[in-house]
């Protein structure tokens, strides 16, 4: 289970197709439990929920507590009682909410390379919080509310819907980017304030637009990268020379703290990717060792493992995949279930029994405009497993490939649980003879390993390492 958003300070490639919705899960894992003293929020624990539960990781936790109280003096809003959630998400995002809750997935945690970069982070959450950014939008959306029918209703000067909807789209994704440059702003002050290298910002959103990149080419998505306008914030290039400006008129660079050793040492052994526990993409396969099944997606696909089922988009989003799971009573036969109607208002037909892999299994179709769809059905420890395949044009080539991935479907091997194998950040320290190529080397079994390697580490292609300084690498 992984969820993917993309909040205040996200990076997220996501990809959409028409695919229909269902309700169920593949990996129904609950998140940690919280201190019986801290207050019930619904919010709280929905986005807990949403981005795979709560990530244990007390010397990381230890360390952002102390940097959080720095942060706090510094802006001004000591009383104020905030505190950091780490998420366990491998999406790079941060988010805080009005209470003072501050939310970090550990993927943005891998992707700091010092305690200035963290730093700079938290600081933009808080200052959110502290500039009422959430109360503010939320009286900007009514206000633009309130014109749009004072126009069509008082001063008869009526739009088209689509118009309308339009003009109030850009007018509040105008008002949070501004938020955004507003946070970045408030965060660097604060940050040189509590006594961190201000430059710590532009480095962090430097390294967030290089993995965007990075992540982008390794699943073949266009890049998240490009301007858009109507994009809830700016984009990484304007953020990096803002707070480069911001950082210059503080003071030089070199004369803030970065904390870079201590930060090395509070994440050495954090998580890194997907939690196995929750089920692993690795390429086209997908891995579940606590539930005991494999899958493999057609050759393409780019697979996202989401807190409600794994999906996947294929040939430039003309083709798409979810599975999921629900519950099925042993009197329930595979067929009867499969024609129950998963997509509201389409008529399951063709359907068809089979066996894969020993379990029992059916397959049928469904059609539909613009989508035609391939539904497979497999039992497995009192689970339905549910494959929908979605395709905007249907021919004996797509069938093939949905039926590859259908029989697919298999119990957990060896191959399986090696490759399923937890992946977690090592702090090492380079040799006489290492170089980023032979530092990477060490992370062979990941896409792209040089650039994931130089992106985590802050560094430059062909710039030489420093014997006994200590850098990340992904170790298995």
């Amino acid at each position: 289970m992984v969820a993917a958003a993309a909040l205040s300070l996200g990076l997220a490639a996501c990809a959409s197709a028409e695919a229909p919705p269902a309700p169920a899960r593949v990996a129904a894992v609950q998140p940690e439990p919280r201190p019986a003293a801290a207050p019930v929020n619904p919010e709280r624990k929905r986005l807990i929920e949403a981005f795979g539960g709560a990530y244990r990781a007390p010397a990381t936790e230890s360390f952002l507590n102390g940097v959080l109280v720095r942060l706090a003096q510094a802006s001004g809003a000591a009383g104020q009682p905030y505190r950091v959630t780490l998420l366990d998400s491998p999406v790079v995002n941060a988010f805080a909410l009005p209470s003072g809750d501050i939310f970090m997935t550990r993927g943005l945690i891998a992707l700091a390379d010092d305690a200035s970069e963290i730093a700079a982070v938290m600081a933009h959450e808080i200052a959110h919080v502290t500039a009422r950014h959430a109360a503010r939008r939320a009286e900007f959306e009514k206000t633009a509310a309130l014109f749009a029918r004072v126009n069509a209703q008082v001063l008869e000067r009526s739009q088209a819907p689509e118009e309308a909807e339009a003009r109030s789209r850009l007018s509040i994704a105008h008002f949070s980017r501004e938020q955004e440059f507003e946070a970045d702003q408030i965060g660097i002050r604060n940050v040189a304030q509590a006594g961190f290298d201000p430059y710590g910002a532009a480095r962090f959103l430097t390294a967030l637009g290089e993995w965007s990149a990075v992540t982008a080419s390794i699943s073949g998505a266009p890049s998240p990268n490009r301007p858009d306008m109507s994009a809830t914030h700016p984009s990484t290039p304007e953020r990096i020379a803002q707070a480069e400006t911001q950082a210059r008129q503080i003071g030089p660079p070199g004369e803030g703290v970065t904390g870079r050793d201590a930060w090395l040492a509070a994440i050495d052994g954090l998580l890194f990717g997907d939690d196995p526990s929750q089920g692993v993409v690795r390429g086209t396969l997908f891995i579940h060792p606590k539930l005991g099944f494999a899958f493999e997606a057609p050759s393409g696909f780019t697979l996202e493992n989401q807190s409600a089922a794994l999906i996947g988009v294929g040939e430039g989003g003309a083709e798409a995949l979810r599975l999921d799971s629900i519950p099925i009573a042993d009197s329930t036969s595979v067929v009867s279930a499969i024609a129950s109607g998963w997509i509201d208002g389409l008529k399951t037909t063709g359907v068809e029994t089979l066996q894969i892999g020993g379990l029992d299994a059916a397959a049928a179709t469904a059609e539909g405009d613009p989508w035609s769809f391939r539904l497979g059905a497999i039992r497995l420890n009192g689970r339905l497993y549910r494959l929908i395949f979605a395709a905007r044009a249907l021919s004996p080539a797509v069938d093939q490939r949905f039926r590859a991935s259908l029989e697919s479907f298999h119990l957990i091997n060896a191959r399986d649980s090696a490759l399923a194998a937890p992946q977690a950040i090592r702090i090492v320290a380079a040799g006489g003879v290492d170089t980023a190529e032979t530092m990477a080397g060490r992370m062979a079994f990941l896409p792209e390993a040089l650039d994931q390697f130089l992106i985590l580490n802050g560094l430059e292609r062909g710039v030489a390492l420093v014997a006994g300084q200590r850098y990340k690498v992904v170790s298995q």
